[in-house]
């Protein structure tokens, strides 16, 4: 059973490191500034699972006022299987249902079978959609 609570400062060093050996981390956002974001935006938070103390599941989850939408879902690789990402993930549902929310959204990398499969186990449905995107700030773009 995780214990389930919001990030707290001394928790966002764990949290990154927890991210990158979830291979969820990319060159081009550093998660550090995804996490401060999430936490001042007033619309956003990280939610972290522990087990006897250990931070072995996070999830960054917000909403634009309409929708809700979730990031950086991952578990510590070593506890995969035990119903982590499945705990993390209904904590961030019902954060978003406190908040008055009614869907969520997620986006999951092209070909990442696997992480279609398991939120596919969660109700979540593929969609027939195409993302855009338009960078407001060029300096973050990936190069």
């Amino acid at each position: 059973m995780l214990d389930i609570a919001e990030i707290a400062d001394a928790d966002i060093e764990a949290v990154v490191d927890l991210w990158a050996r979830a291979g969820l981390t990319r060159p081009w956002n550093d998660p550090r500034d995804d996490i401060a974001f999430a936490r001042s935006s007033g619309h956003g938070t990280v939610l972290v699972g522990r087990e006897e103390g250990a931070i072995v599941a996070g999830v960054m989850v917000g909403h634009d006022g309409h929708r809700g939408a979730v990031y950086y879902v991952g578990v510590a690789p070593d506890t995969a299987g035990r119903g982590h990402g499945r705990a993390i993930m209904a904590a961030a549902e019902a954060w978003l249902k406190a908040r008055g929310v009614w869907k969520l959204n997620l986006l999951v990398r092209a070909g990442n079978e696997k992480v279609i499969g398991f939120y596919e186990t969660l109700g979540f449905n593929v969609q027939d959609r195409i993302a855009m995107e338009k960078w407001l700030d060029e300096s973050r773009r990936p190069k």
